[in-house]
């Protein structure tokens, strides 16, 4: 658990990078993890594209408001304003409201509540759990044969959820309000797929299962798939706004964490307990040292420090209190060639930036290593 007493002056998060996948509400969930301290490498890994002037959508829209289906499925709020006011730009609005009044009008949770009742209409039910399979659950339940429902999708299909309805007896009319699609530009993206690959952030952020599903597209594409899944399931903390979400991760293997409500506030709470815990604090010369993803707290003091240096910090830390060779600091450091001057010269530029020269020790001839506490080294021997 994080402890601000401990950690005065900055943020739980301070020293970690999160990657930011949403293309939706991204500035909202990037400022809330700001606030908290972390840096955000934002990528969207799909747009959405709303169907305003897509024919699929005007003929649903005319379907039902030529015979009134007996039970409309709401899904997301976006995705039901969005149907509204293209229905108003196409001068449909009052007919389609009037028509969803008539309609036993179910949402999937309380956000499509607000915009069902921002639209003047009264939903009859809404699941606590927020999740569509209690939306069908309840719909089998009841019965759907010979029934007619339409159901507004929310970015892709709904897998087994309109076959179950159709399976069941039922007339399935779907509402594509927008899609996902592609990034037009894939270069953020690609830099943050590299960023992870490198584990050069420390957590990914996920809004939606078609985000996730992207960027596992994306990875594939550029034959760099099995080195996400290996940094998502070690190193780098995939974290979902809710189960629905975690679907394409699970089916490659990763497990993810999420939070109990399935908000951008939870998830960020949840990052700011499961980042700092899985920080590696050490007593090193006298001093608490946590190794963060590109920082150091130092005695409850935050010591920003440059690439180089963490990933000599990172190999030192390995071992605790062992002597690491210059050879070995050396291929740790990015294009750092043979010269194992560059290992030295990182090495002043570490010390500096940890305020602390004490922390690291010079063994002549051989490397450097951490000053691990003397009462430490058995708990650390064999680490």
């Amino acid at each position: 658990m994080y402890d601000e007493e401990q950690h005065p002056g900055h943020g739980p998060l301070a020293g970690f990078t999160v990657g930011v996948t949403a293309a939706r509400r991204a500035e909202e969930l990037g400022a809330l993890l700001q606030r908290r301290g972390a840096a955000v490498q934002h990528a969207p890994a799909l747009r959405i594209v709303p169907l305003a002037d897509d024919g699929e959508l005007l003929a649903a829209t005319k379907e039902i408001i030529d015979q009134v289906p007996d039970i409309v499925v709401a899904t997301t709020a976006i995705g039901f304003r969005g149907w509204v006011e293209a229905a108003e730009g196409w001068g449909l609005g009052d007919p389609l409201l009037a028509r969803l009044r008539e309609a036993e009008l179910l949402a999937r949770g309380p956000k499509v509540k607000g915009s069902i009742r921002a639209a003047g209409l009264t939903e009859e039910w809404s699941p606590s759990s927020e999740s569509m399979a209690e939306v069908l659950d309840r719909l089998l339940e009841a019965g759907v044969e010979g029934r007619r429902i339409a159901v507004q999708l929310h970015g892709e299909p709904l897998p087994g959820f309109v076959e179950s309805l159709r399976a069941g007896g039922a007339e399935v009319l779907p509402v594509p309000v927008y899609r996902w699609m592609p990034p037009q530009d894939t270069t953020p993206l690609d830099r943050l797929l590299e960023a992870t690959v490198a584990r050069s952030v420390d957590a990914l952020t996920f809004t939606s299962a078609p985000a996730a599903a992207s960027l596992l597209s994306r990875a594939e594409a550029r034959g760099l798939l099995p080195e996400l899944l290996s940094a998502l399931s070690h190193d780098v903390l995939p974290a979902c706004v809710g189960p629905v979400t975690a679907l394409p991760l699970q089916a490659q293997g990763v497990d993810t964490v999420q939070p109990e409500r399935f908000r951008l506030g939870p998830l960020v709470q949840l990052l700011c307990q499961e980042l700092p815990a899985r920080a590696r604090a050490l007593p090193i010369a006298g001093h608490r040292v946590e190794i963060r993803g590109h920082a150091v707290v130092v005695d409850g003091d935050l010591k920003p420090v440059p690439p180089a240096g963490m990933s000599l910090l990172r190999v030192l830390s390995r071992r605790p209190g062992w002597v690491v060779p210059r050879a070995d600091l050396l291929r740790a450091l990015p294009g750092a060639g043979r010269d194992e001057h560059a290992v030295e010269t990182a090495m002043a530029r570490l010390r500096t930036a940890l305020g602390a020269p004490k922390l690291i020790q010079t063994v002549v001839k051989r490397g450097y290593r951490l000053a691990l506490d003397p009462a430490a080294d058995s708990k650390y021997a064999d680490a």
